[in-house]
Order: structure tokens, then C-alpha cells, then sequence
């Protein structure tokens, strides 16, 4: 406790108080107050959330097989798995979101027996393009981490599980996965703030997130700063729960695998 109360410390908490006090009592902060505004800010946020936890989700269901793949995989599986995961890694997350939807959006309805089916009705709306952009974003980033991780594993605790009969799947779930998943949380960690920052780029293809509200608001209001100021406590805030959840999990991960 003592370190916090240095004099710079302080200076800094001092200036950071009076900028918050600032933007509360001098910006226009009238526009909060409208029932309207207030009810497209909770549903942007709701859909960041479930955006995010979505597609980490889906992201990292397909990121263990393709890792896995790169690691132990035979050519015929390792060889498409590092060629998928270098090109979601060196083209724009924003070229994939718009290859997906002006591409595959634009496909789909000449397709008359996907015209016809129960499911046009969802592929004819933005959000699925946007989830499966962002978790094969996720999917490619993390499929190179997971080779990574499954490599690190020392190679004779999978021997020594082997030779006393333990079934290859058996091992996986118990000893192979749980010590990856461990050494790759800080990073994962990192990566789902940064997946948390690139979701503004679905605003692009029509989908309602936090950041599509504040242009909306910024567009209806002519308020220019405040709007920007609330997108970024949105984003600090979700991204302080992201680091406190991964660190949670760091500090329990290691007694539920030892």
C-alpha cells in the first residue's frame, strides 16, 4: 500500500480525477438522459459481448485442431492448416469481414435453394458474416499459438501416459490439451482484448454494436466528443474485465493440471 503513496502516484491519480471531473461537469452529456439513446447503448453493448464470447468461442474450437494439425498432423492435414493460418494472418481482418459479406452475401441469393430454405432468412442479415470472419480471425491467430503450445508439452509425459496404456484421446484431454491451454492463457489473454478492439469493424457491414450507437448518436446529435469518450469506457472497462478473468484463470488453471 505503501508504494501507491509516492508523490508521483499521486500527481498522476490528481491530474486523472481532474480530467474525469472535467469531462463530467463542462461536455454535453444531456443526450444520456434520452430513453432512446439509453436503450441503443445497452443493446450495443450486449451485441459486443456476445460477439466477442462468440466468436473466442468458435475461434478456438477450430484453433486447437489446426494447431494440432501443424504439430503431429501427417503433410496432408499440417500442409492446409499452415497455409489457412498464414493467410487469416497476412490479409486485413476488414478484407476478410468484406470478402465474406459482399462476397458470399452477394452469392447466396442466386442460389435459389438457399433462397428457399429455412435458412435465407438468417444468411440474408449481417451477423453471420461478422461472426465467421471474427472466429476465423480468432481461428488463424491461434492455431500458430496452439502448434506452439502443443510442441512445448514435454514429449515424456506423453511417452510415459502411452506406455502405461492410456487411450489417445484419454491423453489429450487429461494431460496433452490442459498443459497447452496453460501455457498459451497469458496470450489468449491478449488476443481476446485485441479481438475485443477489432469488433467495431462489423459497424462496417450494417451490424449494431456500441460503436455503430455512438456514430449513430454522433450523426443525430452533432455531439462530436462525448459519444467517443463513452466508446472508449465501454471498451477500457470490458477490456479490465478480460485481463482480471485471465488472471483468475492463470492462478487457477495451474492446480486443476498438476
Amino acid at each position: 500500500m505503501q508504494g501507491f503513496w509516492v508523490p508521483r502516484r499521486l500527481v498522476m491519480a490528481g491530474i486523472g480525477l481532474g480530467i474525469v471531473v472535467w469531462c463530467a461537469l463542462a461536455l454535453n452529456w444531456a443526450w444520456l438522459a434520452v430513453p432512446k439513446y439509453q436503450s441503443l447503448i445497452l443493446q450495443g453493448i450486449w451485441t459486443t459481448f456476445w460477439l466477442l464470447i462468440v466468436t473466442m468461442v468458435l475461434g478456438m474450437a477450430l484453433a486447437i485442431p489446426l494447431g494440432l494439425a501443424q504439430a503431429v498432423g501427417p503433410w496432408w492435414l499440417a500442409a492446409p492448416a499452415r497455409v489457412f493460418c498464414s493467410v487469416i494472418r497476412g490479409t486485413p481482418l476488414l478484407l476478410q469481414l468484406w470478402l465474406l459479406y459482399y462476397g458470399l452475401g452477394s452469392l447466396f441469393p442466386s442460389i435459389p435453394w438457399i433462397r428457399g430454405s429455412d435458412l435465407w432468412p438468417i444468411l440474408r442479415q449481417a451477423w453471420p458474416y461478422a461472426v465467421l470472419a471474427l472466429s476465423l480471425s480468432v481461428a488463424g491467430y491461434e492455431g500458430e499459438v496452439m502448434r506452439g503450445a502443443f510442441k512445448g508439452v514435454p514429449h515424456g509425459q506423453l511417452e510415459a501416459a502411452k506406455a502405461m496404456g492410456m487411450p489417445r484421446f484419454t491423453l489429450f484431454r487429461r494431460i496433452w490439451l490442459p498443459q497447452a491451454l496453460q501455457r498459451v492463457l497469458p496470450t489468449l489473454g491478449g488476443e481476446t482484448v485485441l479481438q475485443m478492439k477489432a469488433t467495431p469493424l462489423v459497424a462496417t457491414i450494417t451490424v449494431v454494436d456500441i460503436y455503430a450507437v455512438s456514430s449513430r448518436i454522433r450523426q443525430d446529435t452533432f455531439v462530436v466528443y462525448e459519444p467517443l469518450l463513452l466508446l472508449a469506457v465501454v471498451y477500457m472497462a470490458i477490456a479490465g474485465l478480460i485481463v482480471l478473468l485471465f488472471r483468475w484463470l492463470e492462478r487457477r488453471v495451474p492446480q486443476k493440471t498438476a
